[in-house]
């Protein structure tokens, strides 16, 4: 119930919702709460999931079934673009490398799976918090700390909101050298259904090699590998 709740829960939800005594419910929400499981907001109180479920489902997309075959499938992407590709999803205030193929060609950035970057300087980031309900995404916007990694990082929190709009409309993430100086990304959901996200597929490139627009015209064929790597999970 937690999990699918937008803006949490109150003990009074899942006292009704599982039918049992109010004592008992409160017991086993503060055994969950010392196990990491579950976290109540400061200001209402309302349950939400803790980082120890965030901490497994990161797992589960990294290493769970189907991994190689999703291996498979972004490096099927990168011999078809030619540049690097990568699998991510939100952690936190960060973007997850959850996997990723380096081009063969010379100018690259090395980033192993499990890096962390932050999610308002990435294509992934950007995308992913854009497809997120309204209460997470404002809330996760009040935790960002917006700092700045290159003149074109966005550390103004009213024109993060704005490139979140657009993001969302456009269903396409746009890493305009935000986070390193000349390197630009573009980036497509795996979706869960017709509004959530589980993961996002992202493609990078050095401007001396490509430009932004032609990486945004590789948006098709990411697109279909980010629907093939959600087939590897039931999606």
């Amino acid at each position: 119930m937690v999990a699918q709740s937008e803006n949490g829960c109150s003990l009074a939800d899942l006292v009704e919702r599982v039918e049992l005594p109010k004592q008992t419910v409160h017991r086993l929400v503060e055994h969950q709460a010392l196990a990491g499981l579950l976290v109540r907001e400061p200001s209402t109180r309302r349950l939400q999931l803790g980082s120890r479920v965030e901490r497994f489902a990161i797992g589960t997309l990294m290493n769970g079934p189907g991994r190689n075959e999703r291996h498979a499938i972004l490096r099927a992407l990168v011999e078809s673009t030619g540049e690097t590709c990568n699998r991510t999803a939100l952690a936190g205030t960060d973007i997850v490398y959850l996997d990723r193929v380096e081009t063969s060609s010379p100018l690259r950035m090395m980033l192993a799976p499990g890096s962390h970057v932050p999610l308002h300087a990435t294509s992934s980031g950007k995308l992913l918090a854009s497809l997120l309900p309204k209460p997470q995404r404002e809330r996760l916007l009040r935790q960002l700390v917006l700092r700045g990694f290159t003149e074109s990082t966005i550390i103004d929190r009213e024109a993060l909101e704005q490139e979140l709009r657009e993001t969302r409309k456009r269903r396409v993430g746009i890493n305009r050298a935000e986070h390193l100086r000349g390197l630009f990304g573009v980036s497509v959901p795996v979706m869960i259904d017709r509004q959530r996200a589980c993961a996002a597929v992202a493609i990078q490139a050095p401007e001396g090699r490509m430009t932004l627009e032609e990486l945004l015209a590789h948006a098709p064929r990411l697109r279909e590998a980010a629907a093939a790597i959600g087939r590897t999970f039931g999606l």
